[in-house]
């Protein structure tokens, strides 16, 4: 037997961290050799109701879900529906990619190991922010018009859209949805009582751990992020409880109940989602000396001190979140997290401390490590931030004829934008992703930073307008300003080419 942190001594780790990242609430879980051995909740739902968070409190799990799809598609994969390696055109013929050869040859696995050769994110925008109107049929016309950024099958860049397209092959082999078939094929089995494939199943809102921001002024609550094509890649809503199960039968193999006498999937299964697919540069820490890192299905897959690793976090507007498995020492722990950009450092400090004591290493100070790392991060955004907007304050009386931008622009996969004057001011807005509206201030040359309406975004933009020989405005390109931006919103890939003045 490994030395295990006691219940006490977690609750002072959890305590001590979510003091220091000013961390609204967590919950974490532990299983160890079959059993979970703590669970429990700290800090509040919400800043603004205090509600205490327990262990049954759900959170938004975010990418953590993706390993319910893949658990979704092995069960089809044992039934005998379908294969690992079957052509994703075999059930969703309209689906096409860049390049007919990888369109024809895109595999189920394909859709799950990020190596597509397309970039990291890229078209998130059509699920960032939520409340636009995106469809699984808009996805699936996506594809053809971005720009691969490396060969099919040979470099990892983090997608989420394919996981939606996975979740669509769900749909159709089982005549359903993916909300319903995670519903009845795993929560329901595994009794995970408090987990739901979408936000409106959740009757009342005031269960659920609320999401929270970071400003100058603290921390704030915003509104719940909704998926709105399908959950396959982020949707799930889950407790600390819950997952305790959920991390239970994958070290089980697939196996669950009170004497384990019923099967989820099969072992074989487990091997092919824990089975590196994607190949990744390992960590060269020497205190873990790692020698291999990549991506199965719907796990990072690496080795520390010898023994596998499967890990997976989550990250998204006002959570974050962690699972990570260690099978040889039969340990799982999760950490669910309601305050983004400190919640990864709260979930890193914390699971790295309780991993430590079970590879019996000497103890390190990983809240210091993580507050110092996180500090660093966010000072160096808010210095490329500030400076842009000194920038703009500097231009008292900047020469800009509004005419010559105003217009409709369109961008083959995101659809319509208007630039369109109010009050005698530039404003950006989104026809298809309303949130998307905001003014525009003029920075440099023909470059504007967009202020988005909605300050739960934090996702200001630069938009770069390319001019014709008359100096009116023909296209736009957009990046974000922050360096510390959420890679989801993918403005560096639009191209919006005006149709209208």
């Amino acid at each position: 037997m490994y030395p295990q942190m006691s219940s006490k001594q977690i609750d002072e780790l959890a305590g001590n961290a979510l003091e220091t990242f000013g961390v609204a609430g967590a919950s974490i879980g532990v299983v160890k050799d079959g059993k979970i051995i703590h669970l429990k909740g700290y800090g509040v739902k919400s800043v603004d109701t205090e509600i205490p968070v327990a262990e049954t409190t759900p959170f938004a799990i975010a990418s953590l879900s993706k390993a319910f799809t893949t658990t979704a598609l092995a069960i089809l994969v044992d039934e005998g529906t379908i294969s690992w390696d079957d052509k994703v055109i075999k059930y969703i013929p309209e689906f096409k990619m860049y390049d007919s050869y990888v369109t024809e040859n895109f595999t189920i696995k394909d859709l799950l190991t990020h190596r597509s050769g397309l970039g990291m994110g890229v078209g998130d925008l059509m699920g960032y922010p939520s409340g636009s109107d995106f469809t699984i049929a808009d996805v699936l016309n996506s594809f053809q018009y971005f720009e691969p950024q490396s060969p099919f099958r040979t470099k990892f860049d983090y997608d989420n859209l394919l996981y939606w397209v996975a979740g669509e092959v769900i749909a159709r082999v089982t005549d359903s949805s993916w909300k319903r078939f995670v519903e009845k094929n795993i929560f329901e089995p595994l009794q995970m009582e408090n987990t739901y494939s979408r936000l409106e199943n959740i009757e009342d809102l005031e269960q659920v751990a609320s999401p929270h921001i970071r400003e100058t002024s603290g921390i704030r609550t915003i509104s719940h992020f909704k998926e709105n094509v399908n959950g396959a890649a982020g949707g799930i809503f889950s407790s600390a409880e819950d997952m305790c199960k959920w991390m239970l039968v994958h070290l089980n193999q697939g196996k669950y109940g009170n004497n384990l006498e019923q099967q989820l999937f099969s072992p074989q299964s487990q091997y092919e989602m824990w089975k590196i697919n994607t190949i990744m540069d390992a960590s060269k820490d020497p205190r873990y000396n790692s020698h291999f890192m990549g991506y199965g299905l719907g796990w990072f897959v690496s080795d520390i001190l010898g023994k596998k690793s499967l890990v997976h976090t989550g990250g998204g507007p006002g959570i974050m979140t962690k699972i990570w498995l260690l099978p040889e020492l039969d340990l799982g722990i999760i950490i669910l997290t309601n305050t983004s950009e400190s919640g990864g450092a709260f979930f890193s400090s914390v699971s790295k401390t309780l991993v430590d004591s079970y590879l019996e290493l000497d103890s390190k100070n990983w809240i210091a490590v993580y507050n110092q790392r996180f500090k660093q991060r966010q000072q160096q955004g808010d210095r490329v931030t500030e400076e842009v907007w000194k920038t703009i304050d500097a231009n008292s009386d900047p020469q800009v004829n509004p005419d010559d931008y105003i217009g409709i622009y369109e961008d083959r996969w995101f659809g319509k934008i208007e630039i369109y004057s109010n009050n005698g001011q530039l404003w950006f807005r989104s026809y298809r992703s309303p949130k998307l509206t905001g003014r525009m201030y003029h920075y440099k040359a023909n470059t504007f930073a967009i202020k988005w309406e909605d300050r739960d975004l934090q996702a200001d933009a630069f938009a770069s307008f390319w001019l014709n020989e008359d100096g009116v405005a023909t296209e736009i390109r957009m990046k974000g300003i922050s360096p510390n931006i959420d890679f989801s919103y993918d403005f560096q890939d639009l191209l919006l080419i005006r149709t209208k003045n």
